[in-house]
């Protein structure tokens, strides 16, 4: 999550040969859907909590606007809600108590909302009812936590550190060396934890959390006591050793269908190495292998897929991503790639708000903490996020510029498409294998249009029709569209 971190994009892996590097159309071309090659099935978007969540919380509005598809009105603007149905709990490393003369080691470059507070703050009590723990902290962090899940998202709990009196330095951005900082004798302990905290949610909060994740860039060096923010190093070894316990704190509380998610590591190829170096019996603790998004471009996600889905039958999520371009195009790029060769089931924003106006969907000051802009890489999202539903199936399109989900029982297709080149396109959809291909009233095939260098943001057009089996659509340079047509049958 140094998501400032350009490098790792630029030189994070090698591309998956000509057909990933030639990958993006930049000439008139013909897409054909196959309905007889299909990746899972969808199970949405979402967003971590975090840090905007810390901040905003308490409001209703912004809970509307990013997990519902209501209209919401901003700043004398009406929102199309982003719809997402995911929310990732960030469980806090930081305290500020003492115990027996201890207290936490502060980073000099961490800002204060990025300072989450955790619940377990004295060791010497285990036990969730007593003073040691504190239930009232991270109150408006989890009041969005409480909103999302009420409004019918699925949450994930993971941790960006351990209690900053389970790490070595007692610090909670990372060690000195950017080293492993989880101290040995406290392994058990953050699994308890989370478990802790798990069970928590469920009794009193209203909150069932799927999945639990320990772990967030575990392997990156980066995590240091000079930070911006909590992280901690854990190699893949202490993974291995925190895994157990993590299942059997779970276990113990009686949270036995609470799943394991692992390991978060920052790129494609790295959770292909972190999982491949896990002993069989470790791999069978992971449920599912959460990866983040930010090698961009690069990486080989094919191979990522193959290991964990195909071999060894896990489910894949893309857990975090994000980019400092605010037009979206990057954004949409990237998620294309990761449906042509990830094929994740799910895939996750970091922050849709941040104060770096082309990290964020909706910008925020950090000096004063005051909302602003709505970015253009907002309505990119609502393309995928509004259309693409969970429950849809994800068919094979044979490209990395177009995505496609079917809902079986409405009889819909969803393509989202991208023209990232500078030339205008026309992208023709050839539907010819599936069964039935009817349209709507007319054959119309209503479709909207995000132009990322200014114009439409997201807006809907009925001037698009089936000619039989196939559909046309003109696309302007750097655009993404969406496709809706009815009447589908496979």
């Amino acid at each position: 999550m140094i998501r400032r971190r350009t490098l790792l994009a630029a030189a994070g892996g090698t591309l998956l040969g000509s057909a990933l590097a030639t990958g993006t159309a930049h000439a008139d071309a013909t897409v054909a859907v196959n309905p007889g090659t299909k990746y899972g099935t969808w199970e949405g978007w979402g967003t971590s909590l975090a840090w905007w969540a810390n901040v905003f919380g308490a409001r209703d509005d912004f809970a509307d606007i990013f997990f519902t598809t209501k209209s919401v009105n901003y700043d004398g603007t009406a929102l199309p809600g982003l719809g997402l149905n995911i929310a990732r709990y960030n469980l806090g490393a930081c305290s500020w108590n003492s115990v027996g003369g201890e207290s936490m080691a502060v980073s000099p470059n961490i800002p204060a909302f990025k300072q989450i507070e955790g619940y377990w703050q004295d060791w010497n009590n285990e036990d969730p009812t007593s003073s040691a723990w504190d239930w009232t902290a991270d109150a408006t962090q989890r009041a969005m936590l409480v909103k999302a899940a009420q409004r019918g998202a699925v949450t994930e709990l993971f941790a960006n550190s351990p209690m900053w009196w389970m790490c070595y330095n007692h610090n909670p951005s990372g060690a000195a060396d950017g080293g492993n900082n989880l101290q040995s004798w406290n392994y058990r302990q953050h699994a308890s934890h989370l478990a802790a905290v798990a069970l928590r949610a469920k009794n009193d909060w209203g909150v069932t959390f799927s999945t639990v994740e320990a772990f967030n860039e575990p392997s990156s060096s980066w995590w240091t006591a000079t930070g911006t923010q909590e992280g901690c190093h854990i190699d893949a070894t202490v993974q291995s050793a925190v895994l157990p316990y993590l299942r059997s704190e779970l276990d113990k509380r009686g949270l036995t269908g609470t799943r394991i998610a692992a390991s978060d590591e920052t790129s494609y190829d790295l959770a292909r190495t972190t999982f491949n170096s896990f002993s069989s019996t470790t791999k069978g603790y992971v449920d599912r292998v959460n990866v983040h998004g930010y090698q961009g471009s690069g990486g080989r996600r094919d191979l990522l897929y193959t290991d964990v889905v195909t071999t060894a039958g896990k489910a894949l999520w893309n857990s975090e991503t994000g980019d400092n371009d605010g037009t979206g195009m990057t954004m949409a790029s990237n998620l294309l790639y990761d449906f042509r060769w990830l094929h994740p089931t799910a895939w996750v924003y970091w922050q849709v708000m941040d104060p770096s106006a082309n990290w964020a969907m909706i910008a925020y000051d950090a000096s004063t903490l005051q909302p602003g802009a709505v970015q253009t890489k907002y309505y990119v999202m609502a393309q995928f996020s509004r259309h693409i539903r969970p429950g849809m199936t994800i068919l094979d399109t044979g490209v990395s510029y177009a995505a496609a989900g079917y809902d079986a029982s409405a009889r819909r297709l969803v393509i989202v498409a991208a023209n990232t080149s500078a030339s205008a396109q026309t992208l023709t959809f050839d539907l010819s294998r599936f069964t039935t291909v009817s349209g709507g009233s007319g054959g119309l095939v209503p479709r909207w249009n995000t132009v990322t260098t200014g114009g439409d943001r997201y807006k809907a057009y009925a001037d698009t029709y089936l000619s039989g089996k196939s559909v046309a659509v003109p696309f302007a340079a750097k655009s993404v569209q969406t496709l809706q047509i009815d009447g589908v049958t496979i």
